[in-house]
């Protein structure tokens, strides 16, 4: 089954291109290879006045992945909308092919958001990937729309420390490039892992990662969508209806 063939004529946040899960490791690196050219990673966003955060949880003991999205106003941060949706796991866990394990229930949440987001962030690398090709340029790819990457930890590349105040960053390169940023967004807090998803330059992306920082590490839309997540996934497990 194609992805196209899971939207309905209602969907506003529709996929704008096909993608099989149903692979082997191989095949999702040579998708992943094949697609990469794709990813824009110049500023193409247009006016900002709605952004969401995704995040996914792993049910293991039923097999299963909720995904949430949270949507709010920008530059205000008032929610808007969250939505979830849940799907069987069918792709193993391996270090660079994330998308295909989560993707399958991200783009299931999408298919029920109402307020359409003109920028996504998602808890997870874009650019800063072995291939330069992480799920939020993935994402991006597949919904045609500005993304950025926030991770907690680095999966490849290397970066001097930030200097301690918040807004500082450096950057993360990998083989000579630049693949990212390391972002202060907390005085004297740990920092985050920024990358370009799609449709965004790097510059921009810290600029935006601070914007919807609201005094806390993680940037407000990926830190509720995943407070969403695990909230789902524990009335689930004890076999309770979410709203």
């Amino acid at each position: 089954m194609t992805l196209l063939s899971l939207h309905i004529t209602l969907i506003v946040v529709r996929p704008k291109l096909a993608n099989r899960w149903d692979v082997t490791p191989t095949q999702a690196r040579q998708i992943q290879l094949s697609l990469r050219d794709q990813v824009e990673l110049h500023d193409r966003l247009g006016t900002l006045r709605r952004v969401a955060g995704a995040d996914v949880a792993l049910d293991l003991a039923r097999g299963r992945a909720i995904a949430g999205i949270v949507v709010f106003s920008f530059p205000e941060l008032e929610e808007l909308e969250r939505v979830w949706a849940e799907t069987p796991i069918t792709f193993p866990y391996i270090p660079g092919l994330l998308s295909f394990r989560e993707m399958p229930a991200i783009l299931a949440a999408f298919e029920r958001v109402k307020r359409e987001p003109d920028l996504i962030f998602y808890d997870g690398h874009g650019y800063a990937h072995p291939r330069r090709f992480g799920i939020a340029c993935h994402l991006g790819i597949i919904l045609d729309r500005p993304t950025i990457g926030c991770a907690k930890s680095r999966l490849v590349g290397q970066a001097k420390e930030p200097a301690s105040e918040r807004g500082n960053w450096t950057p993360l390169e990998d083989k000579s490039e630049r693949i990212g940023a390391v972002l202060r967004t907390r005085t004297g807090v740990k920092p985050i892992y920024i990358s370009q998803g799609h449709r965004i330059s790097l510059e921009r992306a810290v600029d935006l990662a601070l914007a919807v920082c609201d005094g806390y590490r993680i940037p407000r839309p990926t830190r509720e969508a995943d407070h969403f997540v695990g909230a789902v996934k524990r009335g689930r497990a004890a076999g309770r209806r979410h709203p």
